[in-house]
């Protein structure tokens, strides 16, 4: 089976993409000289605002922006036939760290970012330019401006901006709002957990972080306070915290460098990372001094709950670098405890080195 082309068919085909193209540039030159999407004050019209989420500009728009913007788009011209003054500004998103964060990755040489520019036409000299982030936003806002006037969109040109300090007017009217909000009552300054920088000291989100770091999100793990006898908290990390009137003992891992510290008015004993990342939730932290696991392996502390005395043990699969770097064991419902505890159990060796034949028969 074939189709024949129609007369109509033909004549479509003949309408080649770069005589469009001349129609388009002729009339929307004939919109701009005639400024008909200018929006000015006109009492005896009822008048309109339309705008579209500033978009982001650290690259080009895409088809989903384009489906979007239209919605705005039909409604602006839609209001124009009926009559209305319709004001129609473009506002541009450059607030924040995505920018930032890649500005840096070119200064690093980052080849994925490097990639992605070269994709977008810039050439080997022009890409090191993009180490400043005030480079993409002033080479980002011009492109995007560019493409939605292709387009054909009726927007009020002379009332286009963009967001951040580089922009001094439009920010300090966002500090200006913030302030009136707060004297009314309507804001409030708290905290809330975070994925957080320590080195640029600022919270950072999947756009700030390499693409193997995207995904994390803070994570709540409860921290259980054991103690022994001269009142040193023993914190274990656990997702289980319902499970502590189970516990058999504490698990730490012997080879493993902790730290004695301060924790708000407490003697701890915690892993480095643990204190560290304490210390980040506003505890305070004051270091002590440095022991190893093994230091209290044998050693027994208290259960909160029970009141139960029970022992710590060594555990080299405890890794320090999660939570508080110890664990409380509850082999009634870890299947991984009750394995550890049987496997201590007949570790001959390491029951003669830590002397604990009789703790893990009692």
């Amino acid at each position: 089976m074939t189709f024949s082309s129609s007369p109509l068919q033909t004549g479509v085909c003949a309408l080649s993409e770069k005589r469009i193209r001349t129609i388009e540039e002729k009339w929307q030159k004939k919109w701009e000289d005639a400024r008909i999407f200018e929006a000015d004050a006109d009492p005896s019209k009822p008048k309109i605002f339309v705008t579209f989420p500033y978009p982001y500009v650290n690259g080009d728009g895409h088809l989903g922006h384009l489906y979007t913007q239209l919605h705005a788009e039909f409604y602006a011209r839609y209001k124009r036939m009926k009559g209305y003054n319709v004001l129609f500004p473009q506002g541009f998103h450059a607030t924040g760290q995505p920018i930032v964060a890649a500005a840096k990755r070119i200064r690093e040489g980052d080849k994925k970012y490097v990639e992605i520019l070269k994709q977008y036409g810039f050439s080997d000299d022009e890409i090191p330019e993009f180490g400043d982030p005030k480079k993409w936003i002033e080479t980002f806002v011009e492109r995007w401006i560019k493409a939605l006037k292709g387009m054909g969109f009726s927007i009020d040109w002379r009332r286009t901006f963009y967001t951040t300090e580089l922009n001094p007017p439009y920010d300090r009217f966002v500090r200006w709002q913030y302030i009136k909000l707060k004297e009314k009552g309507l804001v409030v300054k708290g905290t809330h957990p975070v994925v957080w920088c320590p080195v640029e000291k600022i919270p950072v989100g999947d756009h700030d972080r390499p693409d193997e770091y995207a995904g994390i999100g803070p994570e709540e793990i409860v921290v259980v306070k054991f103690r022994m006898d001269d009142g040193t908290v023993i914190p274990t990390g656990t997702y289980r915290p319902e499970t502590v009137y189970g516990v058999t003992n504490i698990w730490i891992n012997p080879d493993a460098e902790y730290i004695v510290a301060e924790v708000d008015g407490e003697r701890w004993v915690i892993s480095e990372w643990g204190a560290k990342n304490i210390a980040e939730q506003l505890h305070g932290v004051k270091e002590i001094k440095k022991i190893k696991g093994e230091e209290l392996v044998g050693k027994t502390v208290q259960n909160p709950v029970t009141g139960d005395q029970v022992p710590i043990l060594p555990a080299k699969f405890v890794d320090p670098d999660v939570a508080t770097g110890i664990v409380m064991s509850v082999p009634a419902h870890a299947p991984y405890d009750w394995i550890a505890l049987e496997d201590i159990k007949k570790d001959e060796k390491t029951l003669e080195k830590y002397g604990l034949k009789e703790v893990v028969e009692h």
